[in-house]
């Protein structure tokens, strides 16, 4: 397995993962899979250039598996803290450590990122195994956001959580 900092070149595999993110797992994001299926890959590029923030992709035999991305606030009182998000694995990839491998990858960036103090970031409160993985990286929930989300059918709570560096 190979991760690494996604660039431009990766914008193509990056929008599929994406949008099989969404379907796969419509109650971890924000962003309902009708937009973002009318979002253009030219939308993805422009985000992977940002200097605010870093997409870690995981390949396996060149395939991208696995995204995790570290985004970074840039007001002035606001640019010691950064939160993880649009943290995704393929089902086939799960169950070999390519999310701690991402993650542990994004938070090896944001420990060099000057000035950066905090890594927050917001988990679906159903989502277990997720958040043992944060935890054990040393993440601790601070908070519960009560229906952070809102699908038809449900509400969705998530979970805050914080690392300090």
């Amino acid at each position: 397995m190979n991760i690494r900092i996604l660039s431009i070149e990766d914008a193509q595999a990056y929008h599929a993962l994406r949008l099989e993110a969404l379907k796969n797992a419509p109650e971890a994001f924000a962003t309902r899979l009708e937009d973002a299926l009318e979002r253009p890959v030219e939308a993805t590029e422009k985000n992977l250039a940002l200097a605010s923030a870093v997409t870690f992709g995981a390949f396996v035999e060149g395939k991208l598996v696995g995204n995790a991305t570290i985004s970074r606030n840039t007001s002035a009182k606001m640019s010691h803290r950064a939160s993880a998000v649009a943290v995704y694995v393929t089902p086939e990839a799960r169950g070999q450590g390519t999310a701690r491998l991402l993650m542990k990858e994004l938070l090896r960036y944001a420990e060099n990122w000057n000035g950066l103090e905090r890594v927050d970031l917001a988990v679906a409160s159903r989502n277990e195994p997720a958040k043992r993985l944060y935890t054990s990286l040393g993440f601790e929930t601070y908070g519960v956001d009560r229906q952070a989300m809102k699908t038809p059918e449900n509400y969705i709570d998530e979970d805050l959580m914080v690392k300090f560096l």
